[in-house]
C-alpha cells in the first residue's frame, strides 16, 4: 500500500500535462479531469483505511531513505484530509463543468482551467503527505501558483485588482515561511518532520520559541487567521464560483493542517498556546461580525470563512486529546460545507443575476430546490442540531470546558456566541433572499440552472449530511488522529524506524 502514497500528487499532474496537451478538445480535457481526480479519491479512501488499520505509512521517494531523502507520509490525519479533499475537489469540477467555466468564453480560457485546477490539487495533496518542511513549503508553492492562475481567470479589471492582493500577500507569507526554513535548518541541520520532532527539543528556548513563531505567523497568514485575514474578502469574492468554492474549503485549511502538523509533532508544550487562544477567540467575534455587516452573499460567505477557522485555532491551542479531536472533525466538516454554501452562491448568481441581497427575493418560490441547498448547509454551519456542525462546535467547547480556566472559558462563550450569530446570518440571508419578495428588480434574466450544477451541490449537500449520520465513527478516526498526533511516537517510529537522532 505504500506504493499508493505517490498518487495522489502524481496522477493529477500528469492529468495536468494531458489536459493542456488536449485544450482545443475540451471534451476530452473534462473526462481527463474527471477520471483522474476521481482515481485520486479512490486512492485516499484506500490509504485512510490502511492507516487506520495498521498506522502511519512511509514512502522514500527514489529510494533515499530519512531523513537524507524526501517522504512521504500518511497517517489518519493526513489520510482523512485526503479523502474529504479529493471529493470536494471532484465535486467542484463537476460544478464547474456544468456551468460551463471549461468552454471558450470571456471567464474562464479553456485551455488552463483544467490543468491549472489539477495543479492546484497536486498541490494541496503534497502539502497533506509532506514529510519535511521543504516538501511542505513546495507544496504550498504548488497550490499558490495554481491559485495566482485561478483568481485572475478571464482577466477583469476586478479580478486582476483583488488577485494583486492576493498575490502580494502570499507571496508575503512564503517569504517568511522559507524564511523559517532556513532557520529550522540552520539550528538543527535537517528540515525531516520527524528528525526535527526529535531534535527541536534541544534548543535553546528562546531559538525554539522564535522558530515556532516564524511558523505559525506564515500558516497564519495562510489560514485567514485574525488579524491577518483581511485579504481574504477582498480576494475570494470576485474570481468566479467554482474557484471561490474550492478557495474557501481547501487552501485556508492546508494552512490550518500546517498549524495542526506543526504544533503537534515539532513544538509540543504549549508555549504559544494562550496567544492561539486569544487569535481563535478574536478570529470567531470580529469574522462573524464582519458576516452580519454583510449585504453581498459571497462577501457574507466570506466573513464566516474567517471566523470558523477560530473554532480549528480553538481546538488546536487546547493541546487535549478532546480539544484537537475536535479540531480536526470540524475541519473535515467546514471544507465540506463552506464549499457547499459558495457553489449555492453561485447558483443563486446563475439563477438571480446577482449575489446582492438588495436585489434577491422570493428564490423559494422560484426555485424551491435551491431553497433546499442553501438552508441545509447553512443551518449546518450555525450549528443547528443534529448537522455535524453542532457536533463538531460541541465537542470543541466540551473539550474548553474540561481544559478550565479564564481563557478556555472565553473561548467557550465566544464559540457559543459565534454561533448563535451565525444563526442569526444564515436566517437573515434566508428571510431576504429566499422567503421575501424582491424589492429592486435584478439586471440579468432569470435563466433556468444546469443540472450537473445542481446535481454536484447535491452531493455536496449529500456529503455534509453523511457526516452527521457517520459521526461516530468519524470521531474514532479523528480521536486516534488526535492521540497519535499528541504522542508523536507513531510518527517519528513510523519515518525513522532505526531512531535516528
Amino acid at each position: 500500500m505504500n506504493r499508493l502514497l505517490p498518487l495522489p500528487v502524481v496522477v493529477p499532474l500528469l492529468g495536468a500535462a494531458l489536459t493542456l496537451l488536449l485544450a482545443t478538445r475540451p471534451r476530452l480535457q473534462r473526462t481527463v479531469s474527471v477520471l483522474c481526480l476521481s482515481g485520486t479519491l479512490t486512492v485516499a479512501v484506500l490509504l485512510l483505511v490502511q492507516a487506520y488499520r495498521h498506522g502511519p505509512m512511509v514512502l522514500a521517494v527514489g529510494a533515499w531513505p530519512a531523513p537524507v531523502g524526501i517522504v512521504l507520509v500518511a497517517d489518519q490525519l493526513a489520510a482523512l484530509m485526503l479523502v474529504v479533499s479529493s471529493a470536494v475537489t471532484l465535486c467542484v469540477l463537476l460544478y464547474s463543468i456544468g456551468q460551463g467555466q471549461s468552454d471558450l468564453g470571456e471567464s474562464t480560457p479553456v485551455t488552463i482551467f483544467h490543468p491549472t485546477y489539477l495543479v492546484l490539487t497536486a498541490g494541496v495533496t503534497n502539502a497533506f503527505l509532506a514529510g519535511d518542511l521543504f516538501n511542505l513549503f513546495v507544496g504550498f508553492e504548488i497550490l499558490l501558483a495554481a491559485s495566482f492562475v485561478l483568481i485572475t481567470l478571464g482577466g477583469t479589471e476586478t479580478r486582476i485588482r483583488t488577485g494583486s492582493t492576493y498575490v502580494v500577500v502570499s507571496i508575503l507569507s512564503s517569504m517568511i515561511f522559507l524564511a523559517a526554513v532556513g532557520l529550522v535548518y540552520a539550528a538543527t541541520g535537517t528540515l525531516n518532520l520527524a528528525q526535527l520532532a526529535q531534535r527541536l527539543d534541544d534548543l535553546p528556548d528562546g531559538v525554539r520559541l522564535t522558530l515556532e513563531l516564524m511558523l505559525l505567523l506564515a500558516f497564519a497568514i495562510k489560514a485567514a487567521v485574525f488579524p491577518l485575514s483581511a485579504w481574504l474578502p477582498d480576494s475570494y469574492p470576485t474570481a468566479p464560483a467554482p474557484v471561490t468554492a474550492v478557495f474557501a474549503g481547501l487552501l485556508t485549511k492546508v494552512g490550518v493542517y500546517a498549524i495542526i502538523r506543526t504544533q503537534t509533532l515539532l513544538f509540543p508544550g504549549g508555549q504559544v498556546d494562550g496567544l492561539l487562544m486569544v487569535v481563535a477567540g478574536l478570529t470567531m467575534i470580529v469574522g462573524i461580525l464582519g458576516a452580519v455587516a454583510q449585504s453581498d452573499l459571497k462577501r457574507l460567505f466570506s466573513f464566516t470563512l474567517v471566523s470558523h477557522i477560530g473554532y480549528m485555532i480553538f481546538g488546536v491551542a487546547l493541546s487535549t486529546a478532546a480539544g484537537l479531536s475536535g479540531a480536526i472533525f470540524y475541519v473535515v466538516h467546514h471544507i465540506t460545507i463552506q464549499t457547499t454554501l459558495f457553489l449555492v452562491a453561485g447558483l443563486v448568481e446563475e439563477r438571480a443575476g446577482s449575489t446582492d441581497l438588495r436585489r434577491l427575493g422570493g428564490l423559494a418560490r422560484v426555485a424551491p430546490l435551491l431553497g433546499v441547498l442553501f438552508f441545509v448547509p447553512a443551518m449546518n454551519l450555525a450549528g443547528v442540531p443534529p448537522f455535524s456542525g453542532f457536533l463538531g462546535k460541541l465537542g470543541l467547547l466540551q473539550a474548553g470546558v474540561a481544559a478550565g480556566g479564564p481563557l478556555p472559558w472565553t473561548l467557550v462563550a465566544a464559540g457559543t456566541l459565534t454561533s448563535l450569530l451565525t444563526l442569526y446570518v444564515a436566517s437573515r440571508v434566508w428571510n431576504i433572499a429566499f422567503w421575501r419578495s424582491p424589492r429592486l428588480p435584478t439586471t440579468e434574466p432569470v435563466v433556468r440552472l444546469p443540472r450537473l450544477m445542481v446535481g454536484a451541490t447535491v452531493g455536496l449537500v449529500a456529503f455534509g449530511m453523511t457526516l452527521t449520520v457517520l459521526a461516530g465513527p468519524i470521531f474514532d478516526v479523528t480521536a486516534d488522529a488526535a492521540a497519535d498526533l499528541l504522542s508523536r511516537t507513531p510518527y517519528v517510529r513510523a519515518v525513522l524506524p532505526g531512531g535516528a537522532p
